[in-house]
């Protein structure tokens, strides 16, 4: 009886791990990549934009972001800010909104308000959060232009108020970057509202 109880365990139990597994999959339930595939994503004008037009930057910046989230929005002068810093040091720069409730009006509107000169591509049914596993706004991925590996993942800084900014994990791995080394912390806690999914 024994041997049969522990038969069953050993035959079902992985029986359901691979049911769950395939359930995940089926459904895009987002995992941990350490590399992206070329997309394309509409801006708010429709005008069609892909990774591989920024082959020749030396970084991507990726920055999933809101129109309505005040954590996305505190980081608004920011995230200017940071772009025109590293513009003209061929870091390219695309900002991604994914959530369902803000149209393209709204992300337009948005960008002109707050100085926003990036590009701000529309993630309509979120299909490039999940392949990044994004979670919230804002959301930091650095990729490299050739092979779309992650670099850096995690939040512009760690502080929502940026009188109380102590540590500039962006800024501080672009740096690095740039000068060719090794991004000395590549994963930071990325914090705020989060995506709103269909």
């Amino acid at each position: 009886m024994f041997k049969k109880v522990i038969f069953i365990f050993l035959i079902i139990i992985p029986l359901i791990a691979l049911v769950a597994i395939t359930a995940a999959k089926e459904n895009n339930v987002p995992s941990n990549p350490s590399k992206i595939e070329n997309f394309s994503l509409p801006d708010f004008s429709g005008k069609i934009h892909s990774l591989s037009d920024y082959k020749d930057s030396k970084a991507i910046v990726i920055m999933f972001i809101a129109t309505e989230c005040p954590v996305s929005n505190a980081y608004n002068k920011r995230m200017a800010k940071i772009y025109n810093q590293y513009k003209e040091k061929k870091v390219a720069f695309v900002g991604i909104n994914s959530n369902k409730q803000e149209s393209v009006s709204d992300i337009k509107s948005h960008s002109e308000k707050n100085g926003l000169k990036f590009t701000i591509l529309k993630d309509d049914k979120n299909k490039i959060a999940d392949m990044f596993a994004a979670s919230f706004t804002p959301e930091i991925y650095v990729l490299n232009s050739s092979t779309y590996d992650i670099l850096y993942h995690g939040r512009i800084d760690d502080s929502r108020d940026e009188s109380n900014v102590e540590s500039n994990d962006l800024a501080n791995a672009l740096d690095e970057l740039l000068a060719g080394k090794k991004i000395t912390i590549a994963k930071t806690k990325a914090f705020g509202c989060t995506i709103k999914r269909i």
